[in-house]
């Protein structure tokens, strides 16, 4: 266990499901430096932390087999939300402690519009990415994603 920016001993982070787990979250959330690391994968459900730099995004997407939940624990983020690409009529700015309720169907983006990175942890029912995923960067994420569909 390593210390992380809380005074906490925290586990390493990687991807520890499908066994039980316990962390501080927030911590984790703000020790990653990765675009995308998968912490827990299960069945069922999976838990990923982000890191988006300054100026970056997550990238307009849309699941249509699964709802997230996404979670912002430091830095300030535009959030856009709609049923199509074309109008993301919901929208705002947010910033630590927000939650983000995305439901399956619905066209989203983050994009960090702060001085700092953002960091973020998203919750994934079922399951988004293989097991132990480790994206460095957005690019690397967008590459790994086309050779697995």
């Amino acid at each position: 266990m390593n210390r992380g920016t809380c005074g906490h001993a925290n586990p390493p982070i990687k991807d520890h499901g499908p066994e039980p787990f316990i962390a501080n979250i927030r911590c984790l959330a703000k020790m990653n430096r990765n675009f995308r690391t998968a912490l827990w994968t299960g069945e069922h459900l999976q838990v990923t932390l982000m890191c988006i730099p300054v100026g970056g995004e997550i990238g307009l997407e849309m699941h249509d087999n699964l709802d997230q939940f996404i979670r912002v624990e430091d830095g300030c983020a535009l959030v856009k939300m709609g049923k199509c690409q074309d109008c993301l009529s919901c929208q705002q700015t947010i910033n630590s402690n927000y939650a983000i309720l995305v439901p399956a169907c619905t066209w989203h983006n983050i994009i960090n519009i702060g001085r700092t990175p953002l960091k973020l942890y998203s919750i994934y029912a079922p399951p988004q990415h293989p097991f132990g995923t480790i994206h460095k960067t957005k690019e690397q994420a967008e590459c790994m994603e086309k050779r697995q569909s």
